[in-house]
């Protein structure tokens, strides 16, 4: 895998998240699916995908300011032509699908688990051994959009700066 990923990039062969997948047998937030492993290599080869990644889910910043507007703003996001919205975070996969659950989201937005930050570090954007907030646009296995917070706010990376990209 190239070493640090960048905009006009292919995405690389390989790149892997743990995943829970939807069930509606097991939408209660204490009730468990079991983790699989989601190849975003191969998904997002022929699709227009929007990702934006969170230091962690539940904290009070990724809770109260940088998920809401991509709930609030999917059906404008799915129609200007995205396949897939993914939300990705350093959390276990567990975590991550109760995360999606406590927020009313079904399969609408993967909730997808860099673990060990693989893929946040193949960008070179982890903060403190976190993934850090940001966001890509990602057309056809090729990143057209990558921006990282400068800072502790929602700005490059929340739902309106990836709407305007689109």
């Amino acid at each position: 895998m190239a070493s640090t990923l960048k905009v006009k990039d292919e995405l690389p062969a390989g790149v892997k998240f743990s995943y829970v997948p939807y069930s509606e047998d097991n939408m209660e937030v204490t009730s468990c699916g079991m983790p699989i492993t989601y190849d975003a290599s191969k998904e997002w080869a022929d699709k227009k995908v929007v990702v934006f990644a969170v230091p962690g889910a539940f904290t009070p910043g990724c809770s109260a300011r940088h998920l809401p507007p991509y709930i609030e703003k999917l059906s404008t996001i799915k129609e200007k032509g995205v396949d897939v919205v993914a939300c990705i975070a350093f959390n276990d996969a567990w975590v991550m699908s109760a995360w999606g659950k406590a927020n009313g989201v079904k399969d609408e937005i993967l909730f997808l688990t860099d673990a060990d930050t693989a893929f946040s570090n193949l960008l070179g954007w982890t903060a403190g051994g976190r993934t850090a907030r940001y966001a890509l646009i990602i057309d056809h296995g090729k990143i057209i959009y990558a921006e990282k917070e400068p800072g502790r706010e929602v700005t490059v990376s929340g739902a309106e700066a990836v709407l305007a990209k689109l």
